[in-house]
């Protein structure tokens, strides 16, 4: 049986993201064209099509809006996960302002579902070395386990010193932490787990990359993406830097077949069911 690795899934639309932050104010949300929907079940017919299971962390503001992508989750056999209320980076929150919004954002999905929500992902990776406390709040609300930590050196998030596969960050507590995957180059941790990274390179790294955790190092890998990756005709934002509006745009046209090559060449799973059970 070949390794299984966990496929997991960031639903939040495209005017939601971090790089978006102070170009679109949160309370003209509503009146931009949504495309979160169409999108996530386009992804749920390709892993419906494929036979994969995964994880879904899902943003309350999104569940609100749309619980037939709720239903359609449980439905289709998936994990429901926590993604936050409204995509709020944790070095942005309070502990006090944290724990009300993850444990706000547990209970709606949890009441929407009916099922235990066990997992949390923080907006862009928000935890890191300096705000590691989330780590202890998110334990004491009932998570099980976090997947927030990105063990690489970037501008925007990163912990580059945090183990690269899974491990308890709290004493003599179960919880867990399993961060995106990466492999080990010349002294360095090289992102490979999706997002932009695996938009920028060529399909054929990303392969060898995966290929390396699961057969050379004998780890489970974890992959992300959003839905707003496999839609290349999502509006187009005004004012972004060069830099932003490489990150956000490239190759989005590329993204739905690179995905569905990278189901095929490989074995997935949820989180929970890899690393929980």
């Amino acid at each position: 049986m070949p390794r299984k690795n966990a496929m997991t899934v960031d639903v939040e639309d495209y005017f939601q993201v971090s790089a978006f932050e102070t170009h679109i104010a949160k309370d003209q949300w509503d009146t931009l064209p949504h495309r979160v929907q169409k999108n996530t079940h386009q992804i749920l017919d390709i892993f419906e099509d494929k036979n994969i299971k995964a994880t879904f962390f899902t943003l309350g503001w999104v569940a609100e809006r749309y619980p037939d992508l709720i239903q359609r989750i449980i439905k289709d056999g998936h994990e429901l996960a926590c993604h936050g209320y409204e995509h709020i980076r944790v070095t942005e929150q309070t502990p006090e302002q944290f724990r009300n919004d993850v444990s706000r954002t547990k209970k709606l999905l949890e009441d929407m579902s009916g099922h235990e929500v066990k997992g949390y992902r923080a907006a862009s990776y928000s935890i890191s070395a300096k705000n590691l406390w989330a780590l202890n709040v998110l334990q004491e609300e009932g998570f099980k386990y976090s997947s927030s930590i990105y063990p690489v050196k970037h501008d925007l998030y990163g912990m580059p010193d945090a183990p690269r596969f899974m491990f308890e960050p709290i004493e003599n507590q179960e919880f867990k932490e399993l961060p995106i995957t990466t492999i080990r180059l010349g002294g360095k941790n090289i992102p490979c787990g999706g997002g932009g990274f695996f938009r920028f390179y060529p399909y054929v790294l990303s392969k060898w990359a995966f290929n390396r955790v699961n057969h050379t190092e004998k780890q489970s890998g974890i992959f992300y993406f959003h839905p707003w990756e496999i839609d290349p005709g999502q509006p187009r934002q005004g004012g972004l830097s060069f830099k932003t509006r490489t990150r956000h745009y490239l190759n989005l046209h590329k993204m739905e077949n690179r995905i569905k090559q990278l189901l095929t060449d490989f074995s997935w799973d949820t989180l929970e069911n890899i690393f929980l059970k």
